[in-house]
């Protein structure tokens, strides 16, 4: 059973690399300010999970998960973000409450408690901020959707998925109406004052681009 150390870094590869293009490996730096440790934690840590199969890691290039490192922080995120959706539908938990709680739970609870879980919740496709929900066989289907700072001017839109889980992020949009499933148009886009202006329940709310950039939205 992997430690709860591996499990993050795992974990923590996974979700940076899904950021990235294709191939392309983690930078130690990068890697390090996601884990709020030092560049030379990581190093000795990468050895750690050269060692055990579950990473590569090339000098002034960075680490790369091989098929074993995969398929473990698959299911590492999996029981995230069942967690997530569990604490939120049976606890009334709001979804910048959740992510801290499932940190914390996802490397106590069994493979058998986070199926009957999936179960419970009607075996879902995201968890409450919209990430994909990895399946029991390892497979993940990424929603579609494009970041509301690309939408144009008069394009309606849902909001599909958020980026960033910082609790005080997602306060942020649940002020200005902008949760997860929520419907607007997007009334001006103007990357020269960098900031867009969305029609929401009948008011007008202006989101700095780089804030946009964080929201997923399937345009209608």
């Amino acid at each position: 059973m992997a430690s709860l150390t591996v499990e993050n870094y795992v974990k923590t590869i996974a979700l940076i690399a899904a950021r990235n293009p294709p191939g392309t490996a983690v930078a130690t730096g990068e890697l390090a300010q996601a884990l709020g440790v030092s560049p030379g934690t990581v190093t000795g840590m990468l050895k750690t999970l050269s060692e055990a199969a579950l990473a590569t890691h090339t000098p002034y290039e960075g680490a790369r998960l091989t098929d074993a490192g995969n398929r473990l922080a698959l299911a590492v995120i999996r029981r995230h973000r069942l967690l997530e959706l569990f604490l939120s539908h049976t606890l009334d938990m709001t979804w910048d409450e959740v992510h801290e709680e499932a940190e914390h739970m996802e490397h106590a609870v069994s493979d058998l408690l986070i199926d009957r879980i999936e179960r419970f919740l009607g075996h879902p496709d995201v968890d409450p901020h919209g990430d994909p929900i990895p399946r029991a066989d390892g497979s993940l289907a990424e929603p579609p959707g494009a970041p509301l700072s690309a939408c144009e001017p008069g394009q309606s839109f849902r909001v599909v998925r958020v980026l960033d889980q910082d609790p005080a992020f997602l306060r942020y949009l649940s002020e200005c109406g902008l949760d997860l499933n929520a419907e607007g148009e997007i009334r001006e886009n103007r990357p020269e004052s960098g900031a867009i202006v969305c029609r929401l329940k009948g008011r007008d709310v202006a989101l700095g681009l780089q804030a946009a950039e964080k929201v997923l939205a399937r345009v209608r």
